[in-house]
């Protein structure tokens, strides 16, 4: 494959050698692949092998071996850091999903093929680990909560910023009375600046208590966050109904209306 830059002697070449290995593509929550990235960087620190971060259970029923849906997976998660972390997950297969392959890039800048995806999967806590994931979602919207208070600094200790200075009373009077008979009108071309992540997941739950089905035009007005971070968090923390008579809309997944309700309870 060459790419043309505008440069006849730029190219960048593609090795095809490992192509038709296969590989799978999984989605895990964010504190997996925090805490899988954690492992790999303190392993490449003090030896050069590869550090066993979880292993895959593959259970079959016998009397089904000839249906696809006989196959279940499981995640085993290794290492000793895993902390409060569920230490078991579900993989759910998705039978039909876009032909992909998996491309790796070098520090030297030379780009590989590392094979095609022949599975792919969504990784979810296991059953009996569903509660302890609660827990920990609990925890986690607790602490997004607490607000650490900074104190800084002043170099200019005169307070020459802080006080009008002679002759400025009627300039800043003027100003703020004008300020309101010309009150800006928020159109939809006005910027929305994103809130901490934990703080948004907070408001959430809370709209979600208030009522159970939620369309992102809805959201985006009761938020005033930009479309885009919002269809994130709602990704994570929610499931959109495509079908039925809450059509077009947004829930909680199952494990999250059960965190809310605790919540509210506490």
């Amino acid at each position: 494959m060459e790419e043309d830059n505008g440069n006849s002697n730029s190219s960048i070449t593609v090795d095809t050698t490992k192509w038709d290995r296969s590989v799978w593509l999984m989605k895990c929550p964010l504190i997996v692949s925090k805490s899988w990235q954690s492992q790999a960087a303190s392993s490449s620190s003090s030896s050069s092998d590869s550090p066993q971060v979880g292993k895959v259970v593959v259970s079959v029923d016998p009397l089904r071996s000839d249906d696809s849906s006989a196959l279940q997976f499981t995640m085993e998660m290794g290492g000793n850091d895993v902390g409060n972390m569920p230490k078991s997950y579900s993989l759910n297969m998705f039978q039909d999903f876009v032909p992909m392959c998996v491309l790796a890039e070098t520090g030297q800048g030379r780009v590989t093929m590392e094979g095609k995806v022949e599975h792919k999967f969504d990784m979810t806590p296991h059953t009996r680990n569903m509660e302890e994931y609660r827990k920990m979602c609990r925890e986690r919207t607790n602490k997004s909560m607490i607000k650490n208070r900074q104190i800084q600094v002043i170099d200019n200790d005169r307070g020459v910023n802080m006080r009008p200075m002679p002759g400025m009373m009627g300039m800043i009077a003027s100003s703020s009375k004008d300020k309101k008979k010309a009150a800006p009108v928020k159109g939809p071309e006005v910027k929305r600046t994103r809130r901490d992540r934990g703080e948004l997941e907070d408001i959430m739950f809370k709209l979600f208590e208030r009522q159970p089905n939620w369309t992102l035009k809805q959201l985006v007005q009761e938020t005033d966050q930009p479309a885009q971070f919002l269809k994130e968090i709602l990704n994570e923390l929610c499931v959109y109904n495509k079908r039925g008579t809450n059509q077009g809309t947004y829930e909680l997944k199952p494990e999250y209306k059960k965190s809310a309700e605790d919540t509210g309870a506490e």
